[in-house]
């Protein structure tokens, strides 16, 4: 069970180390959050209780006389009882391949020696509840809006992140957002961070922030940067390019970090072990949108895209049921909602969604959770509160029972 915090307690650990002050600290961890613990420092005798006790969760160290971790962990993923157990490899050594080798013989995190109490504590509540946190850095759309109107809302253009229980890191577009997220690894104490880069289209508001991603900069850190290419021009001639000399000091070959490029089309991809589907949308140039899904959840991030009301001669009811198709059923479409319908009379053609239209395709679609997203710089925060109601309404005159949020900078939501 969870407590209010959503911190995961009383479940069953049996820890494997030889090393009895490791073992100790992260015993006195679990007991502090309510688990109960077992430590055995023979890893055959922690082996066989494991296959006695079936708990729900297993510590164990990579180096051990007899058996060492590894091997441990490999011979509990080749039960089928022990599907449902969750593995937690730790170690003092900080070689990346030692890092590789523990997730790819099954477990479920890797985690540095000596541990961090509570970062240890938050790794295990996140494998337990087996949760993607979705964490909104910039909602805002074409420009960033500072200042006292948009204190609630925020005012940093374009990004969110999706980070899941095995560690996989991923962040969408690169608006200003995103310095703020580079600024919060950089002062998480990790010795390297890693994720991909998720790039909707080649627009400014969707990549001028790339080069102020401070983590790009640091030797030993790894990134991969996706998105569509233009023509001739892939993904990483358009980073480099926004980064020439003539336009920005620095130039990508400044990078520490090892970055890669991958460009996309529409299609299904495997990315990191998560499934990523993406559809063309209709805005100027080539734009994606993406379907992430993980397990019996998804999360759906369309922008920008124009949504055409019915009455206009650029209205495709096909276009629409292929994008309802796409988004079906998602726990969460964050969408393009630029425009109230009256500003949109105006902004026709602009690549840009009203309200009406995103609470259409959310009904079509039946969304769990419909997000509002990409508002326009001349909005302040009441317009924004003005753009929920409206939305709420909407969806209540039609019965639809889908939730209805604004989500707001710096707001993480678990699902």
């Amino acid at each position: 069970m969870a407590d209010d915090t959503g911190s995961v307690t009383g479940r069953r650990f049996i820890i494997v180390d030889d090393d009895r002050v490791a073992a100790g600290h992260a015993a006195a961890v679990l007991k502090r959050a309510g688990h109960t613990v077992q430590i055995f420092q023979s890893s055959p005798e922690g082996l066989e209780a494991i296959r006695k006790e079936k708990p729900d969760g297993v510590v164990t160290d990579i180096m051990m006389p007899e058996l060492d971790g590894l091997e441990l962990t490999q011979r509990l993923r080749e039960d089928p009882a022990f599907n449902d157990t969750r593995i937690f490899v730790f170690s003092g050594k900080a070689f990346d391949y030692d890092r590789r080798r523990a997730l790819e013989v099954g477990a479920d995190a890797f985690i540095q020696k000596p541990i961090k109490g509570d970062v240890f504590l938050e790794t295990v509540d996140r494998i337990l509840n087996d949760s993607i946190v979705a964490r909104f850095w910039g909602v805002r759309g074409t420009l960033p809006k500072p200042g006292p109107d948009s204190l609630r809302y925020g005012g940093q253009t374009n990004c969110i992140t999706l980070s899941f229980p095995r560690g996989q890191f991923f962040i969408f577009d690169a608006g200003s957002g995103i310095r703020e997220v580079g600024d919060n690894l950089m002062k998480s104490g990790k010795t390297r961070t890693e994720g991909k880069i998720f790039i909707s289209h080649p627009h400014w508001d969707h990549i001028n922030a790339l080069p102020f991603f401070a983590p790009l900069y640091v030797p030993g850190n790894d990134y991969e940067i996706l998105g569509p290419s233009h023509g001739s021009m892939g993904i990483g001639d358009l980073v480099s390019a926004q980064m020439d000399g003539a336009y920005f000091p620095i130039t990508v070959r400044e990078f520490g970090a090892r970055v890669t490029f991958r460009d996309l089309r529409e299609g299904t991809y495997d990315v990191s072990g998560v499934k990523v589907k993406t559809m063309l949308l209709s805005h100027p140039g080539y734009c994606l949108g993406y379907r992430v899904e993980y397990g019996d959840r998804s999360f759906c991030y369309i922008t920008d895209n124009e949504l055409f009301l019915p009455d206009s001669e650029y209205h495709s009811p096909e276009y629409m049921e292929q994008l309802a198709d796409f988004v079906r059923g998602t726990d969460m479409l964050v969408t393009d909602t630029t425009y109230t319908d009256d500003e949109y009379k105006s902004k026709v053609g602009w690549g840009h969604s009203c309200l009406s239209q995103v609470v259409e395709l959310a009904c079509l679609a039946e969304v769990k959770e419909l997000c509002l997203y990409h508002h326009d710089p001349s909005q302040d925060d009441a317009d924004i509160d003005e753009k929920l109601r409206v939305a709420k309404e909407m969806l209540a005159e039609r019965n639809a029972g889908i939730r209805c949020s604004a989500p707001a900078e710096g707001l993480s939501v678990s699902f």
